[in-house]
Order: structure tokens, then sequence, then C-alpha cells
């Protein structure tokens, strides 16, 4: 017998989709096309594309693209004091010195705007991440030895969390959001971000008691299971409302995320 959690994930999967449509951004075969993401093909096959990619999810939201990559012309051109973001090149070059590696971005790529040196500053975290991230991935000897370790923790739900927990730990500026936003950019559909978005939308419409960055990723993963579709899949339908971003399409639009939370309380309400 189906259980109340399993018709209400159902539900508010339903409404999600049927209010993003209604928005008018996007046809049905347009917004399939985007959830039907497919981890099939990894969109790097060098150690230093995914390090670049690492990078990008770092920047952003905590990191700030504003402060990080706006400030340099995007992370691409860190590719000059990097030396082509070959993580072993960095790690040998800068160890864990954080200071001569924003030394050298100042020198060499002179960011707009003023940089503060503090160690809670944004640049300086940035640059935690830089040496943290070369450090981890310097230990696997190619592309396909990480994607191999991280289908270790891909192919079963019940230790696919510990991934995101044990980068968190292991890169300086990755939370457990900024880890998962990472996997799925390398075309993981079975994970999601337990942004800010997921978390007041999966509350407050009774998909999850808490904000927990776990709890709500643990979430997303039974709503997947219930809905029949990859959790990248709930994660983007939720995300697209909260944000307004279609970037596929190129379009920004208003925010709609308490706009939607009453739309689909008030139908709940009518069915319970």
């Amino acid at each position: 017998m189906e259980t109340v959690q399993a018709q209400r994930d159902r539900k508010v999967y339903a409404l999600g989709k049927e209010f993003v449509l209604d928005l008018g951004v996007v046809t049905p075969e347009t917004l399939e096309e985007h959830l039907s993401h497919s981890g099939d093909e990894r969109p790097d096959s060098t150690l230093a594309g995914i390090y670049r990619h690492l990078l990008g999810s770092a920047q952003s939201p905590n990191m700030s693209p504003n402060v990080i990559g706006q400030a340099i012309g995007g992370i691409d051109k860190l590719d000059a004091v990097l030396g082509g973001f070959e993580p072993t090149a960095v790690m040998e070059k800068y160890g864990s010195n954080w200071e001569a590696v924003l030394g050298d971005i100042i020198t060499q790529l002179r960011p707009q705007g003023k940089i503060r040196r503090s160690p809670r500053s944004l640049w300086p975290r940035f640059c935690k991440t830089i040496t943290s991230g070369a450090e981890f991935l310097a230990q696997f000897k190619d592309a396909s030895d990480f994607y191999e370790w991280v289908d270790l923790f891909d192919q079963d739900d019940r230790v696919r969390p510990a991934l995101p927990m044990l980068l968190s730990y292991e890169i300086d500026g990755f939370g457990f959001p900024v880890a998962c936003d990472f996997l799925m950019v390398l075309g993981y559909s079975n994970f999601a971000k337990p942004d800010v978005h997921l978390k007041k939308i999966f509350v407050a419409l009774g998909l999850c008691s808490s904000e927990d960055d776990y709890q709500i990723f643990r979430a997303v993963l039974r709503v997947a299971r219930n809905v029949g579709v990859t959790p990248y899949n709930v994660d983007q339908v939720f995300w697209l409302i909260g944000s307004g971003n279609f970037h596929f399409v190129g379009v920004k639009i208003d925010r709609n995320r308490d706009k939607f939370i009453e739309y689909a309380k008030e139908y709940l309400q009518t069915q319970d």
C-alpha cells in the first residue's frame, strides 16, 4: 500500500512542474530535455578539466562569482597562474601556501576591486580551495581513476551522501551543497544540491522536517524514487522555481519560491 509521504512527494513534484510550465518561459519539450540530464558522458576526460570545474563550483554561491570570477574576467583566466589547471603542478608549486597563490593572482591577473587578505575573506578562502583542491585531485592518476572512485559512492543510495560529506572535509571552502553542485556539473544525476530554495520548499510543503543539508539531500533521493526520475530532475524543478534562472534558454525571471509555496499549500489543503 502506498504511503502518505509517497503520495505527497508525487503531488508536490507534479505541482512544481505544472508551476514551471505556467510561467511561460519554456515548452514542455524544452523542460523535459533539460530535466533528463544524463550522466552517461562526463564533461571532462582530464584531471585538469575536473579541477577547473571544482574551482567553478567553489566560487558560487559562497565564494561569490561577482568577487572572484568577474574580477579576473572569468575562472578560465586562472589557467596562467595554475599551470593549465594541472593539480599536480599546482601542488608542487604552491603546496598549501595560499598566500603565494593570492600573490601571483594579484600580480599576474590584477583583479578588479579591493582584495582583502584576512583569512576569512573571499579571496583567501578561494585560494585555500585552490591549494586543497589540487592536493585532493593529485592523488588520482587520471580522470578515469577519479570517476571510478566517485562511482563507488554513486551506485548505492545508502552511501551516496557520504561523498559530498567527504569532499567537504577534504577541500577547504567546499561545504556539502557546493560538493553536490560540483558532482552534478560532472554529470552525476543522482546528486542534488540542498540549496536555500530546496530547503524552504521541502520543509514548507512537508517533504522534509529539517533544513539540514543531509536531511534535505536524503529527502530529494526519496522524492526521486517515488516519482521515478533522477534526483537532478527533482532538484532542477524546484531550483528553477526558486531562482528564476532558465539558463538553458538564456532567460532570467523573478524568483517565485514563496509564490509556489502558497500555491502548493492551497492545493494540498483541498486534497487532505
